[in-house]
């Protein structure tokens, strides 16, 4: 699977399947992305390979210890990453050339979302992340 910026100065491949989609409604991924939402999938290290333009990559402290990437040039958002989790990227699924072969899991941080939008969809919707719903996500999507 490949994916790119807009202007195509960054190329990252990758070769194994990415994790659950989720769509993120908090103020930092509306803000970082200029939309209602994000698109997010988590993507391991060691499938991950930036073919072209790992110099144009930058990245934004958006909190302590989670970094948000995008492109220097034409400002595609490209990816998250967190300390607490060095291996894994945090893929933002508009920059895929490809069908990730998989479809969203639900909405999180819906207690924040943008006012003018309202979700139509059938997805399950929890007001915060994943770490605030663990219990209920394990139970609700049969992970435990």
């Amino acid at each position: 699977m490949t994916a790119e910026c807009l202007c195509g100065g960054i190329r990252i491949e990758i070769s194994g399947k990415v994790g659950p989609i989720v769509y993120c409604h908090c103020s930092q991924c509306r803000k970082a992305n200029g939309t209602a939402f994000s698109a997010n999938a988590d993507v391991r290290s060691k499938y991950w390979r930036v073919m072209a333009g790992a110099d144009l990559i930058r990245e934004f402290e958006s909190s302590p210890g989670a970094w948000r990437a995008f492109c220097s040039r034409c400002g595609s958002p490209i990816y998250g990453r967190r300390a607490s989790a060095p291996d894994v990227f945090r893929l933002r699924l508009g920059i895929l050339n490809d069908d990730p072969e998989r479809r969203s899991l639900a909405h999180f941080w819906v207690g924040s979302k943008a006012p003018w939008y309202e979700i139509s969809d059938d997805l399950p919707q929890f007001a915060h992340g994943t770490e605030e719903h663990a219990d209920e996500i394990a139970v609700k999507f049969r992970l435990r």
